[in-house]
């Protein structure tokens, strides 16, 4: 252990159950550890005392990964953050380090093979009946409802029913089956429910007709394909189709996006997982956010706190394609697709954070039908007493034609580090003004006119000609995965020789490395699994497998395939 003079160590080792439980409350151990499938959320109430580090391994494993510092929150004396990257139901051990203190604790990822109890099967073929979930399962037996074996079931509203299913119960399954022409939401959940698990299931077709909520249509703003009421907990949505909703959201052209939603969840109490599911639609039916739900402006929102949302494939949003606003107390948004949608990820506010958003790729922005320029990669937004919160935003792709504007909206903005980042937008990296000047900006492409309050000591994007001159300029052929080599200009007019002739060529294009490839810098637990000399820029690592989306993703072709497609 390393030792400091005239400074007392205390060493705790807390050995914490795996799943999430509703807020810790005054009785939580100190520190304590909240955990998902693949990641765990860290918090350490303690007197500062610089950096906070951590390491962390399998409990069945000698080597130790370093993780990345904590954040230490003045207003409640706390240091927390995340670890990412880990595998469902499995032990780990962790050690925190401050300069004063050091600390243990070992935690079990969730497990995301559910024990099964009571199976209920619903009827084979169509049926018109809405189905209503009030019998719960216990943490030992999941209470399974499903189609029968080898067969489908279909859930056909026609316009009648509110509601395909409505689940008033906990640790309740439902997969795999189809809803169609439900009149508000396909699946609704009743408040303060928890463990519930959605998945494999196909919801189309729901909600309420109209035009435009600024033509005076007052209903459907938020009909959902999954729809979560006021304090709900522990929710899992994997691997659904939720796609053209009937009505529709009317674009910022119109005023103010409303409409229908893919899933939305209100002031959850956390720990919900969102993951590789595909939200879809037409132009003419989008929707207003993909993933929303929630105050903007809340020390709550709609995750709240220690929840992830992963590798999501999302088209057709008029507003966000999702939306992180509230406390966003460890939450994690990685891995995602977004498609057609004015913001790409929405985190006003970030009241307590801290927030990650890693590795997400996003394609076209615009406003509206008839204007094609387009919004921001992130929103910001701080408005007190709901500000402050740390905001982690590393190895994102963002690029053109016909992407967002922006990388950050022009809302205020604070707390805010990024790194790795490929921003080709023509318009701002940051907002124009801060909250609290203490925001990080580095080691990011951008090629746009403005950095607004960014300064960028390691900008990313320069050439070097042949006579040394570093010249920052845009890549014209930045693609999702960097390519090797790109064109570059040498401005001047340039002898070269061809043969035995020798002619002056004005400005021309050599073909130089990629800026984009190993320009990047490590960050702790987020790209340890780098090639080349250093991480690459952006989402895509050369080298690595690519990313996959949506309801399919990292499964063989024989798998994945739902009850209601086969």
């Amino acid at each position: 252990m390393k030792s400091f003079p005239f400074i007392t160590f205390f060493l705790a080792l807390i050995f914490l159950n795996d799943g999430y439980c509703q807020s810790p409350g005054e009785n939580a151990p100190n520190p304590y550890a909240v955990s998902t499938y693949e990641c765990t959320g860290l918090y350490w109430t303690t007197p500062k005392s610089g950096n906070c580090t951590i390491r962390y391994k399998k409990q069945t494993e000698s080597t130790w990964t370093q993780g990345l510092d904590l954040v230490f929150d003045e207003r409640d004396g706390q240091y927390r953050g995340s670890i990412i990257g880990l595998d469902p139901n499995t032990d780990y051990q962790v050690e925190l380090s401050n300069d004063q203190a050091k600390t243990a604790i070992r935690f079990t990822t969730r497990n995301d093979q559910f024990p099964i109890g009571k199976i209920t099967h619903l009827s084979e073929g169509e049926s018109t009946e809405p189905i209503l979930i009030t019998e719960s399962g216990t943490p030992e037996g999941y209470h399974l409802v499903t189609v029968p074996e080898n067969s489908q079931s279909l859930l056909n509203m026609g316009n009648i029913g509110n509601e395909g299913i409505q689940i008033d119960a906990d640790y309740v399954i439902v997969r795999g089956i189809e809803i169609r022409n439900a009149k508000v939401d396909g699946i609704r959940i009743k408040e303060n429910r928890h463990d519930i698990v959605i998945e494999q299931c196909y919801i189309t077709f729901w909600g309420r007709i109209g035009g435009p909520i600024t033509y005076g249509n007052l209903e459907g703003s938020t009909d959902s394909g999954i729809n979560a009421e006021n304090g709900t907990w522990n929710l899992t949505i994997q691997r659904n189709l939720i796609e053209d909703p009937r009505g529709a959201s009317n674009d910022w052209e119109t005023g103010h996006p409303a409409g229908p939603q893919g899933i939305t969840i209100r002031q959850s109490l956390g720990g919900n997982v969102i993951r590789y599911n595909d939200i879809l639609s037409t132009e003419d039916h989008g929707f207003n956010d993909g993933i929303g739900g929630g105050a903007n402006y809340s020390n709550v929102g709609n995750m709240n706190r220690d929840s992830d949302i992963y590798g999501n494939l999302i088209r057709s949003v008029w507003d966000d394609a999702i939306e992180v606003e509230g406390a966003n107390m460890n939450v994690r948004v990685f891995g995602n697709y977004a498609h057609q949608f004015f913001n790409g990820i929405a985190t006003a506010s970030t009241t307590q954070g801290p927030i990650y958003i890693y590795r997400n790729v996003v394609g076209e922005s615009r406003v509206g039908h008839r204007n094609s320029s387009g919004g921001a990669f992130i929103k910001t937004g701080e408005r007190e007493p709901f500000a402050g919160g740390r905001r982690y935003v590393f190895h994102n792709t963002v690029v053109q034609p016909m992407g967002v504007t922006h990388a950050f909206s022009g809302h205020g903005i604070s707390n805010t580090v990024t790194r790795n980042n490929i921003f080709d937008v023509p318009g701002r990296l940051a907002a124009d003004r801060e909250t609290v000047d203490n925001s990080d900006y580095d080691y990011d492409y951008f090629s746009g006119l403005s950095k607004g309050v960014a300064k960028e000591t390691n900008r990313i994007g320069f050439s070097t000609t042949p006579s040394g001159t570093r010249l920052y300029r845009t890549s014209y052929s930045l693609e999702y995965f960097p390519r090797s080599r790109i064109n570059s200009i040498i401005w001047g007019r340039k002898p070269y020789q061809f043969g035995d002739v020798k002619r002056n060529i004005t400005d021309p294009v050599v073909q130089i490395r990629n800026p984009l490839i190993d320009s990047g810098i490590e960050i702790p637990g987020f790209n340890k699994d780098f090639k080349g000399k250093a991480p690459d820029l952006g989402a895509f690592e050369v080298g690595v497998a690519p990313l996959e989306f949506g309801r399919r993703a990292y499964l063989t072709h024989d798998e994945g395939w739902s009850a209601w497609e086969r």
